[in-house]
């Protein structure tokens, strides 16, 4: 391989790109709503768009709306090195979530324009549309289509609480493509992104190199007592599907805290039916979210939340049903992508941490068809998906630097 520039992103560009897209959708805590497909996210594309097209790229459209922006390389005929992450947020979303990868990756463009450096393989930016599946469900749809592990036909059909359809949407804001999803071939991609969690503040390191993403386990839960007075109906006469569910729960966090470090487990979602002040709960349903970066114990905390739903509604005289509505195995990526990520950080001066992604990326995916790596750099107490989200220029423009030089480190032969 030859020799690789020693050139640098520049920190001020970057850092005003990101403010100029977070103004769009601009909540009142500083943070972003650019939900899958409305009108900001379309604004948000049409953006980014605009601004690839200035570096001298061109852009393609697929049918999923993902968005394909390529800067030529020497070799036309070389599968391109691709970057890149997605525009869309959470309702309260913060600034860096998604939309730092993407404009990392028109960074590394407008960087090798401003040093008039060529590469032997085309360089792209991708957006990927909805990552975050608030409006439309399951996340990372597009690039799990891309990925083959959904059809366009599926992800075309899936409806928001107001009963639109991705389809719909997707044609009404000018983004439904031609291009197929998926079947295109990538030298290499990969995704920079803020890290989601404490773990690089908290040890005072500026890259992590991430080598693969925690598995995770869906289920719905459903309790069912017998609804009764309650004035008039003594406590050893009850069977309060409330008290066996809060039982349960305890013993969710329990499960998670026997796996430690990696395991996790949260219920985030409740019902209580009726939802009567004077009436014995007479069913509970809530959601559970499992994850591990080692399958065996995702296993064994699956096993142990069975165990647990039979143990609590036995002795209380309850029944169950336990549904299990997602499971996605944990993600190990490409070696060589991950040696790569982790020399470019020692290149760029940086001691970068080997780490395990709490969270999906649409990294996840493509690592099923393309090999693959992730970039994080840190963001304030590890807080995200919330308005207060942080991040500083100078931790952003390392992990730029960082993607740049292993975007080059495939790019360059």
């Amino acid at each position: 391989m030859a020799s690789l520039p020693n050139i640098k992103v520049n920190k001020e560009r970057l850092w005003q790109s990101l403010m100029d897209m977070a103004r769009i959708g601009a909540t009142a805590k500083g943070g972003s709503c650019r939900l899958a497909l409305s009108d900001e996210d379309k604004a948000g594309r049409d953006l980014f768009v605009q601004w690839c097209k200035d570096a001298g790229c061109t852009v393609e459209i697929d049918r999923l709306g993902n968005i394909f922006a390529r800067r030529p390389g020497r070799d036309p005929k070389m599968d391109p090195v691709v970057t890149g992450s997605h525009l869309d947020t959470q309702p309260t979303g913060g600034k860096f979530d998604g939309v730092y990868g993407v404009l990392a990756g028109l960074e590394v463009i407008r960087t090798l324009n401003d040093h008039g450096y060529e590469t032997d393989a085309p360089v792209e930016v991708t957006v990927w549309t909805n990552e975050e599946g608030s409006r439309f469900a399951p996340s990372m749809i597009a690039s799990g289509v891309f990925a083959g592990a959904y059809g366009e036909d599926y992800a075309h059909a899936i409806k928001d609480v107001q009963g639109k359809t991705m389809g719909e949407e997707l044609k009404r804001i000018g983004y439904l493509g031609d291009r197929p999803c998926g079947g295109q071939k990538f030298r290499a991609f990969f995704e920079a992104h803020i890290e989601q969690g404490p773990i690089l503040e908290a040890q005072k390191r500026t890259i992590g190199v991430v080598t693969g993403a925690q598995g995770l386990r869906w289920f719905d839960v459903t309790i069912t007592g017998q609804e009764a007075h309650a004035g008039s109906t003594p406590m050893p006469r009850r069977r309060d599907a409330l008290v066996g569910a809060t039982k349960v729960i305890d013993r969710i966090n329990a499960i998670a805290l026997a796996n430690a470090p990696y395991g996790v487990s949260t219920v985030g979602v409740m019902r209580v039916l009726p939802a009567s002040r004077n009436t014995i709960p007479g069913s509970v349903y809530f959601s559970v979210d499992m994850r591990h970066p080692d399958d065996a114990a995702l296993t064994r905390m699956h096993a142990a939340l069975k165990a647990s739903l039979a143990t609590v509604c036995g002795e209380l005289g309850l029944s169950h049903e336990l549904t299990e509505v997602a499971y996605t195995k944990p993600v190990v990526f490409d070696p060589e992508c991950v040696s790569t990520v982790r020399a470019a950080a020692k290149d760029c001066g940086f001691d970068g941490l080997d780490i395990i992604s709490g969270a999906g990326h649409d990294a996840c995916y493509i690592n099923r068809v393309a090999p693959t790596g992730m970039i994080f750099v840190p963001c304030a107490d590890g807080i995200s998906h919330n308005e207060i989200e942080s991040a500083t220029p100078e931790d952003l423009a390392a992990g730029c630097d960082v993607l740049l030089r292993a975007m080059l480190g495939r790019a360059v032969l």
